[in-house]
């Protein structure tokens, strides 16, 4: 019997090597180890056997069995993995090639207008020595509102419209300043971050508010860290991205996270400071929230107080978008309308 299993896994190597195709592959795997393959054929005789050549034989016969199925698998895995190649090879279009596309019937692409100014953005912190990182769109109650100081029974949270899961511990992220609470727990400082991203709020939309919109948060951790250091890049960061100095304003504003804090606007380029649907008429833009990061935040991330401040700021990204390309409605930039963004098409 054990001569009869050497024979079969001959066969089988010649008839497996003669199959060219699946469904002939398919055919020989049916006949050797299918339900009424040869392999149980020979095993169906083995029901008057004594038991040590029931042994030797179920041993060996599970051996050919799963080497002729793995001999099966490889072939199959090679023929679909020609086929794949050879369909690529026909049909393969290098989309980046303007020929290739006027062939096709398209027109070219490029980016939107966020990720336009986004990029720049990055680029600009970049060469000024910060690290750009990122962050989940779905985050936990902590790294959204306690570690940024914002306990259950804070007002805040009733200012933040959020978009929660059925569990009520999970959310849509309501700002990007969770960004800053994980890199916070990855860093010493000292250490200087941005993180853009989209985030996701509950509200009425207008021409200047959005369900779902764009921010870029930042942060620097230092020694003897200063609002004096926190306007320089702020200014720095405005005059690169439209090219000109930018009139802009500090005032006081409240936000957990920082202490002080302050709203940095910006003169609304859309209407020059005369008012429209964009500066809600008062010339204004309100673009830049920001401070020195409340001690409360650096502890939770797990700085020194007595050692280590810094500053934080979270950016209105869309907003930025619209003064850099006088648009006067935000749901533009959502409507996802191609034509919309084709006017800003950078290659």
């Amino acid at each position: 019997m054990l001569e009869q299993l050497e024979i079969l896994r001959k066969e089988f190597d010649t008839d497996l090597s003669a199959a060219i195709d699946k469904n002939a592959i398919l055919n020989v795997k049916s006949q050797y180890i299918g339900k009424t393959g040869k392999m149980n054929d020979i095993l169906g005789k083995m029901k008057d056997a004594s038991i040590e050549v029931k042994k030797s034989v179920g041993a060996k016969s599970n051996e050919i069995k799963n080497e002729m199925s793995i001999k099966i698998d490889e072939k199959l895995a090679k023929i679909e993995a020609d086929e794949i190649n050879e369909n690529l090879a026909k049909n393969w279009v290098d989309i980046t090639l303007t020929e290739s596309i006027k062939d096709l019937g398209l027109t070219a692409a490029g980016y939107h207008p966020v990720s336009i100014v986004q990029r720049e953005i990055e680029d600009i912190f970049i060469s000024m020595g910060f690290e750009i990182l990122d962050g989940p769109h779905i985050e936990d109650e902590y790294h959204n509102f306690e570690a940024l100081n914002i306990p259950a029974t804070h007002p805040a949270r009733d200012m933040q419209d959020t978009f929660w899961f059925s569990d009520m511990k999970h959310l849509l992220r309501t700002h990007t300043s969770t960004i800053q609470v994980r890199g916070m727990e990855t860093r010493k400082p000292p250490f200087k971050f941005v993180g853009p991203g989209k985030v996701f709020r509950c509200e009425a939309t207008d021409a200047s508010h959005e369900i779902a919109f764009h921010q870029l948060e930042g942060m620097l951790v230092g020694e003897n860290v200063s609002v004096a250091n926190l306007i320089y890049f702020m200014k720095t960061l405005l005059s690169e991205i439209f090219k000109k100095d930018v009139e802009v304003r500090l005032r006081p504003g409240f936000f957990p996270f920082v202490e002080p804090g302050f709203e940095l606007d910006i003169r609304c380029l859309n209407c020059g400071g005369k008012g429209c649907s964009v500066c809600k008429q008062s010339g204004w833009l309100e673009l830049l929230p920001c401070g020195m990061v409340h001690p409360n935040v650096l502890k939770y991330g797990g700085i020194d107080t007595e050692k280590y401040n810094g500053f934080a700021f979270g950016l209105g990204l869309d907003r930025l978008v619209m003064m850099r390309y006088k648009i006067d409605d935000i749901r533009h930039i959502h409507s996802g309308d191609l034509r919309f963004a084709k006017q800003f098409a950078e290659f």
